[in-house]
């Protein structure tokens, strides 16, 4: 790191980051009682909610959202007159999938080979601990500049809009002039970066009902309707014969124009076997960044272990759309319905039912706060220049956040580069990154607070 008194700061202060984060990482806080106990939730909110009191913060709370996930807030007054910046992050998780694919205990932060490892480690439970490396090392070298706000969600990972839902009951509660939401990540290690782009996202689940029960295949198979094979049709449908999304009505040949993505290095972070094509044509910027992409990320029916010879008789899938700047979440969700309902096969009954939404987002790059960040991004990465990119994931709180307080500048920076793996097993956080971004985040305090000045 370049010497100066902040990056000195944070980089003394990095062994007690991991310390903390090793903490966090330790609840398996997935907003989803299904899959984890809600004490888990309760006890990292807790746990966030300790940091920000021991920090000084005043009017610390859970705040009890309408999707029964809890949030935490709290207030840190700034001087007379210095503007308010909103800083974000959540402290819910994925599930940690297959666990035996972890190599090490996905609950138990733990060193490898320069990274460390455990589930929320970069998604998102890094972004609160580079706020508090931010704050401390202002708080160590004159004061913290502005007045922060900051909120930790608890269910961002389910997009089931608790925290959105209670900013619009609430709306002076996140009232800022600028936002940084502590969520997305650098395009590569050592490239700055703020995302100018998300998807939108649209969840469903659809079931395909052919039979009052299943069938011996050898007496009825032939002639009975197979609720499997009527899935297998429709999921089909959602796609061109080059992997593209294809659904009527929603656009899919956008362009987009920034920072591109060499094919060679997406197949290498994305982990693509060797002789496997990419799907959908167009640059993978293009096709991750501009374009709709539909996921099938889960199927009920038959397990292959205990199978018997039977046809099915219902089958069910959970479908994920992310949706590209320009369209409307809520309209595309109609139009996969309608696209659904056209394509199921042999007039099977289907069940249509959306578990999640959240609008795409587009920044304003142009904003003061931007050119904050770049030099800020200048002083903690030497000799590079921010980049502007794409996220093909959702952040359903951005648009809310927009919509609520239209004068606020909106900042998208994090820790999820393409080696942190987020939302897959093994994944992991870069702590040179940890150390960077939250020498960035602190310069950009003060040269926000700056600007607000003048």
């Amino acid at each position: 790191m370049t010497a100066n008194p902040i990056a000195e700061t944070v980089a003394s202060l990095m062994p007690r980051a991991k310390a903390e984060l090793t903490e966090l990482v330790a609840f398996e806080s997935v907003a989803d009682p299904a899959v984890a106990p809600r004490s888990e939730c309760e006890a990292a909110a807790n746990w966030v909610a300790d940091a920000l009191r021991a920090e000084g913060f005043q009017d610390v709370e859970l705040l009890d959202t309408p999707d029964g996930s809890q949030s935490v807030y709290g207030l840190l007054p700034g001087p007379e007159g210095a503007p308010t910046v909103l800083l974000y992050a959540h402290y819910d998780v994925q599930p940690k999938l297959d666990e035996s694919a972890w190599i090490t205990p996905p609950f138990e932060l733990t060193e490898r080979n320069g990274r460390w490892y455990g589930r929320g480690a970069a998604d998102c439970k890094g972004g609160f601990i580079m706020h508090l490396l931010a704050l401390r090392a202002l708080k160590a070298n004159g004061g913290v500049p502005v007045s922060v706000k900051v909120i930790v969600e608890g269910s961002e990972e389910q997009g089931t809009g608790g925290l959105e839902r209670y900013a619009e009951a609430h709306p002076e509660l996140l009232t800022a002039d600028a936002i940084v939401i502590g969520d997305t990540g650098n395009f590569r290690v050592g490239l700055p970066t703020v995302t100018a782009t998300l998807r939108g996202m649209t969840m469903i689940r659809l079931t395909i009902d052919t039979l009052e029960g299943n069938l011996h295949s050898g007496q009825f198979g032939g002639a009975a309707p197979d609720a499997l094979a009527a899935l297998i049709r429709v999921l089909d449908s959602l796609r061109a014969e080059d992997g593209s999304t294809v659904i009527e009505g929603l656009t899919a040949d956008s362009v987009w124009e920034g920072l591109q993505y060499p094919d060679a290095d997406f197949r290498k972070d994305a982990k693509v076997l060797d002789g496997v094509d990419l799907i959908g044509h167009g640059t993978v910027a293009d096709r991750i960044w501009a374009r709709p992409a539909v996921t099938v990320i889960g199927i009920d029916c038959s397990p292959v272990a205990g199978a018997t010879p039977s046809v099915p008789a219902s089958a069910r899938a959970q479908i994920s759309l992310r949706v590209p700047p320009g369209e409307d979440a809520a309209e595309a969700t109609k139009l996969l319905f309608a696209h659904i309902e056209k394509h199921t096969p042999w007039n099977a009954r289907v069940s249509l039912e959306q578990v999640g939404q959240g609008q795409p987002f587009l920044a304003d790059v142009n904003s003061p706060a931007y050119t904050s960040m770049a030099d800020a991004m200048r002083i903690a990465y030497p000799g590079e220049e921010m980049q502007s990119a794409g996220m093909g994931g959702s952040i359903p709180l951005c648009n809310t956040l927009a919509e609520l307080y239209p004068q606020a500048e909106i900042l998208l920076i994090g820790l999820s580069e393409p080696e942190a793996q987020i939302h897959a097993v093994n994944e992991s956080v870069s702590p040179e990154e940890l150390e960077r971004l939250s020498v960035a985040e602190a310069h950009f305090l003060v040269n926000y607070a700056r600007s607000k000045q003048g």
